[in-house]
């Protein structure tokens, strides 16, 4: 890729979000991170963008800022086999009839194909959950009012009465940024506010989480270890985030990834 593209993608990503870090722009571009580095470094003295620690932000950002949260379309094709296994084991804990939430998110997204096979009340804030359990399902779907994130796919608001007061739930199915001794966490106040509030409308927590989930960290907490009640991960986990599951008395399930789920991947790459 050429310079100036690069440094068009760069000030396109920058725009977009409070900070563009540089792993994001290495995806977005293509190129190493030295490279995107240097780009940084050149488009700052040139006064186009802001480097900052880790990234660069725009000197003039929109009105309408994103959120702190990774796109959907960088993080869907990321361990595709085990989230695929761990959506199955979660759509195995819905009974027919059964009201349940699907906070957006890659993971839960892979929960739509099992889903076909159902017929539920299903709340959910994500746009791409909801588009395809509308076209190839007969499950009932609802929406939250608020405002549209495009990067992420997912509604949000700010307000109390967004609708998901109105709606409760057996169970709510949701991933995460990082889990760990704390409990769930992620990166954005608002994603934290919109999320909290569907956490109180359902009577339990089941978290679809890869394994790679228990080594990363965001600054803050969603909810604590005890408010979890199913996590649901894959053989990757390891012996001590399993003990430390079982010592907050969470229900642990490890999906195992059929050859399918590989096959499938592999088509896919």
């Amino acid at each position: 890729m050429h310079e100036s593209e690069r440094h068009r993608i760069i000030l396109s990503a920058v725009q977009e979000r409070p900070v563009a870090t540089v792993a994001d722009l290495v995806t977005l571009t293509g190129a190493s991170e030295a490279t995107v580095r240097r780009d940084i470094a050149t488009l700052h003295v040139q006064k186009k963008l802001r480097r900052v620690r880790g990234g660069a932000e725009s000197i003039a950002p929109p009105n309408f800022v994103g959120i702190n949260a990774r796109p959907f379309s960088m993080d869907e094709s990321v361990r595709i086999a085990e989230k695929r296994a761990i959506a199955r084991a979660a759509v195995d804990l819905c009974d027919d009839g059964s009201p349940i939430i699907i906070n957006g998110g890659t993971t839960t997204f892979q929960m739509v194909h099992p889903l076909t096979a159902k017929r539920l009340q299903v709340f959910t804030n994500s746009f791409p959950i909801a588009e395809h359990l509308l076209k190839h399902s007969k499950n009932t779907v609802l929406l939250p009012a608020g405002a549209i994130y495009r990067e992420q796919n997912i509604i949000l608001s700010p307000f109390d009465n967004d609708g998901s007061s109105h709606f409760w739930a057996r169970r709510m199915f949701m991933g995460c940024r990082g889990l760990g001794p704390l409990g769930l966490m992620e990166g954005d106040p608002l994603l934290i506010q919109a999320e909290q509030k569907l956490i109180g409308q359902a009577d339990e927590l089941v978290v679809l989480a890869d394994s790679t989930k228990f080594a990363k960290r965001s600054s803050m907490v969603l909810c604590p270890l005890a408010r979890i009640h199913t996590v649901i991960t894959d053989e990757g986990i390891s012996d001590r985030d399993a003990a430390m599951l079982e010592a907050a008395d969470v229900r642990l399930i490890v999906a195992q990834v059929g050859a399918t789920d590989r096959q499938m991947t592999a088509q896919e790459a």
